[in-house]
């Protein structure tokens, strides 16, 4: 069986388990603590997740990844030898996330995937590339409204999927950057992207909190 080593909040992370679960490849799901550096370390040489370990080899890269166990391409994954469409979905996604995590690192620490440690670690890391969180939630505003306008252009483009009427691993990348939004309480979607990222998660059988649950103490 495949063991997915991954957080819950990353979105490349989340791409990977939205495919497995598309594909109904059943994985053993290991969250590792966002401070563990010598599990991805002992596996990659990387402090980089996602990773799978499959027959005895570890990988990661999301993208190389969902290549791997998407055998009979059923997500449609060659569209990104388009290097046009390649390019344009990365701007698309560089411009989500850099609003996205923004928005959402400061709650993203509050969650069950963090302990008191875990979150210390993720806080100084994100904080040297992004600022103190405190002025991030001060500046919400500001990237809530760069988001918006990348939104409205995306909605444009759903028809319903991204590309037209074919579900494709572009809707995944899109709904894996998006979906973290949810866990910010001044963010709303629109309704339209909201049944977008529903409809997502019903084709791709994807759970986003299952593994919350599976790391609450028991008792």
């Amino acid at each position: 069986m495949i063991k997915l080593y991954h957080y819950v909040h990353c979105p490349f992370c989340v791409r990977v388990r939205m495919a497995l679960c598309h594909l109904n490849i059943p994985y053993e799901s290991i969250v590792l603590p966002y401070d563990d550096e010598s599990t991805p370390l002992s596996l990659t040489g990387v402090k980089m997740l996602p990773i799978i370990s499959l027959d005895n080899k570890a990988m990661n890269e999301s993208l190389d990844i969902i290549a791997r166990i998407d055998s009979d391409n059923r997500l449609k994954n060659d569209i990104l030898n388009n290097a046009n469409f390649s390019k344009e979905i990365e701007q698309l996604l560089a411009e989500i996330g850099n609003n996205v995590h923004s928005l959402a690192m400061p709650y993203w620490i509050y969650t069950k995937e963090f302990n008191i440690e875990s979150r210390q670690y993720f806080q100084s890391k994100k904080e040297k590339k992004r600022g103190p969180f405190e002025d991030l939630m001060k500046e919400a505003e500001v990237y809530k409204k760069r988001l918006e306008k990348t939104l409205v252009d995306l909605e444009r483009k759903l028809n319903p999927f991204y590309t037209g009427d074919q579900f494709n691993i572009s809707d995944i990348m899109i709904a894996s950057h998006l979906w973290g939004l949810y866990v910010v309480p001044e963010f709303q979607f629109s309704s339209k992207l909201h049944s977008y990222l529903q409809e997502i998660k019903k084709i791709t059988n994807f759970n986003y909190h299952e593994d919350f649950w599976r790391i609450l103490p028991k008792g």
